[in-house]
């Protein structure tokens, strides 16, 4: 009965969805007012002629056409480019994690971090080290987790912490009575972010925990994944750095979503010091929340769309809509090359076969699907036309577009595109292809669980 159990509250949850709210489209689109795209800087928005000359300038070596792009994408979420950044892509766990830690104890002023997981354990524990060392140097902490995310924390572990002077905020608390606003279990905040001094940025897919610090050779402690032929498998992940004016966009999606959960205003501090350009890179934050028009969604569908030559997609939790099916599907028939990185083991066994049951009509479609083998995948990335990035917490499922806080960066690069298609080369090495033949020929045992998954994909 137990093993049945996981199947029936998909069934259920199949029902509960026949009510819920659906995704935004993006195929009426009304047209660009505007030749060039808006673009801010250090010093406030460019005016529209030399926010073109900075486009042409900056988008000469690129190969596809990044400035229809770049319009329709902000047509699409309102939101402007940021100039003059410097991007760093963090593919290595242990890498990002040293990153981070030597950026935490650089810090002057202050240090922001909010996480889904805070996990005490080896990594959590010198983390949380760190923070508390900072604190009493005089750097303000501030820290934001949420509250289902560490359910599996011991609340002492936080509490050592906040008895440190560490300023400390639970999202959307489990308990209704500990939530001094409007109570949201259903919503969640799954960013990843860490801001020190105002300056420098880390984001991406990467929590606070040994799991996802470790590299492929090591499996979480915390989560028992399905395995790839008996074999241990660890977490594969992707996080960026940012350094330059984007980094201010970051810090008020923290302080904002700090705010909006009614706990009181954050310490007196200089969060936002002057930024100078620290790089050549264009860059589009989107800050996402349930009471908002999807906008990660809005701009993966439309580069999807316009995309001419390639679609390289990493997706840990792949749950997609039928609009982002259709869209993949019709980008592979006019000749675009189609390929999605996705999990061969997970920890999460029903958004496992719930992905899974869009196998065939993708594959019908010539879209070509691998799968990782020897890690659990946990990175949300996608490289289109090698121009266009995505890093990010958000998955390609209705719960990261609809009812959880997310965070994504745009790179709109050319520079940075190739060192994105790196990083997927080195997924396809170690990933296994998925035919169409050889699908059709699974067992009936497994299609049953992938059609009544599928039912309950709206909560997933």
């Amino acid at each position: 009965m137990s093993r049945l159990r996981p199947w029936l509250a998909a069934l259920a949850f199949g029902c509960m969805a026949a009510s819920c709210k659906t995704l935004p489209g993006v195929n009426n689109l009304p047209p660009p007012n505007t030749h060039a795209p808006t673009i801010a800087t250090a010093n406030g928005k460019l005016p529209p002629q030399k926010a073109a000359q900075l486009a042409e300038r900056r988008w000469a070596a690129a190969t596809a056409e990044l400035k229809p792009l770049a319009l329709l994408e902000e047509q699409a979420t309102g939101v402007p480019l940021i100039a003059g950044n410097k991007v760093t892509l963090l593919f290595d766990g242990p890498a990002t994690m040293r990153e981070m830690m030597d950026a935490a104890r650089a810090a002057i002023s202050t240090i922001n971090l909010e996480t889904y997981i805070f996990d005490q354990d080896p990594v959590g524990t010198q983390f949380a080290d760190l923070l508390i060392e900072k604190r009493q140097q005089g750097v303000l902490v501030n820290v934001m987790y949420d509250a289902v995310g560490t359910l599996n924390t011991p609340q002492a572990f936080f509490e050592r912490m906040k008895a440190a002077g560490v300023n400390l905020l639970a999202f959307n608390p489990v308990n209704p009575a500990a939530r001094k606003g409007r109570w949201e279990l259903n919503n969640r905040d799954h960013r990843k972010l860490m801001v020190v001094d105002g300056k420098t940025a880390f984001t991406g897919g990467i929590n606070i925990s040994a799991a996802y610090a470790n590299s492929s050779l090591f499996r979480s402690p915390r989560r028992k994944p399905e395995q790839a032929n008996g074999q241990e498998v660890g977490w594969r992940d992707t996080h960026i750095k940012i350094e330059g004016p984007a980094v201010a966009t970051l810090q008020w999606a923290f302080i904002n979503n700090w705010i909006h959960q009614e706990a009181g205003e954050l310490p007196r501090a200089d969060y936002f010091p002057r930024l100078a350009n620290a790089g050549d890179k264009f860059v589009r934050v989107l800050a996402t929340s349930p009471d908002r028009d999807s906008e990660i969604y809005k701009s993966l569908l439309v580069a999807i769309n316009e995309a001419k030559q390639s679609i390289h997609i990493t997706s840990a939790y792949f749950v997609p809509d039928q609009q982002t099916i259709d869209a993949l599907c019709a980008a592979a028939t006019r000749g675009v090359d189609v390929r999605l990185v996705l999990p061969g083991v997970s920890d999460h066994t029903l958004v496992f076969h719930a992905g899974r049951g869009f196998y065939d009509q993708l594959l019908a479609a010539k879209v070509r699907i691998y799968q990782l083998q020897v890690a659990v995948l946990h990175a949300k990335t996608a490289v289109i036309d090698g121009a266009w990035s995505t890093i990010g917490s958000a998955n390609i499922d209705y719960r990261s577009f609809m009812h959880n806080y997310e965070l994504n960066v745009m790179v709109l690069d050319p520079a940075f595109g190739r060192d994105m298609e790196s990083a997927f080369n080195e997924d396809l090495r170690n990933s296994q292809e998925v035919t169409l033949e050889a699908w059709r020929k699974r067992p009936l045992t497994d299609r049953i669980k992938e059609w009544a998954a599928k039912l309950g994909q709206y909560w997933m």
